[in-house]
C-alpha cells in the first residue's frame, strides 16, 4: 500500500514524499543533516532512481542511480565543469564527456573509475586537439615490434 508523509531523521535530515512498505517510494525530496545537501526526484523501495542530488556548495548531479550511486546516464555540474555521460556504480564510466564552461577545455572518450582512460580527444583551451590512445596497447605493439627485432 502506498502513502506519503514526512519523516525527520535523528541526525536532523527529513524525507517528504510518497512511501511503501516504510521506505521512500514514488516521488519525494531527501535532505541531509545540518543542510548537507537534497536529493529531489523519484524512489524505488528505498533508493533514487532518477532525479537531482544537489551539494552544499552547489555542485550537482542530475541522472539515473542504482542502490544508492549514480549509475546509468547522468550529468554532474562541478564548479565550471560539466561531465555528461556513463556512471557506473558512482564513478564516471564507460564514455562520456567533460567541459570546462569558461573556455571550451574538453576531453571527450573512454573512463574508467571516474578517471580519463583508454581512447578520446582532449580539447585544450586554445583549441588545439590530442587524440589520445590507450597506452596499455601501445606497450603491447612495441613490446611486439621488439620481440620481432
Amino acid at each position: 500500500m502506498s502513502s506519503g508523509g514526512r519523516f525527520n531523521f535523528d541526525d536532523g535530515g527529513s524525507y517528504c514524499g510518497g512511501w511503501e512498505d516504510g521506505k521512500a517510494h514514488g516521488h519525494g525530496i531527501c535532505t541531509g543533516p545540518k543542510g548537507q545537501g537534497e536529493y529531489s526526484g523519484s524512489w524505488s523501495h528505498g533508493f533514487e532512481v532518477l532525479g537531482v542530488y544537489t551539494w552544499p556548495s552547489g555542485n550537482t548531479y542530475q541522472g539515473t542511480w542504482a542502490q544508492g550511486k549514480r549509475h546509468g546516464i547522468g550529468m554532474e555540474s562541478k564548479g565550471k565543469w560539466v561531465y555528461k555521460g556513463e556512471w557506473t556504480h558512482g564513478f564516471k564510466g564507460r564514455y562520456g564527456v567533460r567541459e570546462c564552461t569558461g573556455n571550451g577545455a574538453k576531453y571527450e572518450g573512454t573512463w574508467s573509475n571516474g578517471l580519463q582512460d583508454g581512447y578520446g580527444t582532449e580539447t585544450y583551451s586554445d583549441g588545439e586537439e590530442e587524440e589520445e590512445e590507450e597506452e596499455e596497447e601501445e606497450e603491447e605493439e612495441e613490446a611486439d615490434s621488439l620481440a620481432e627485432a
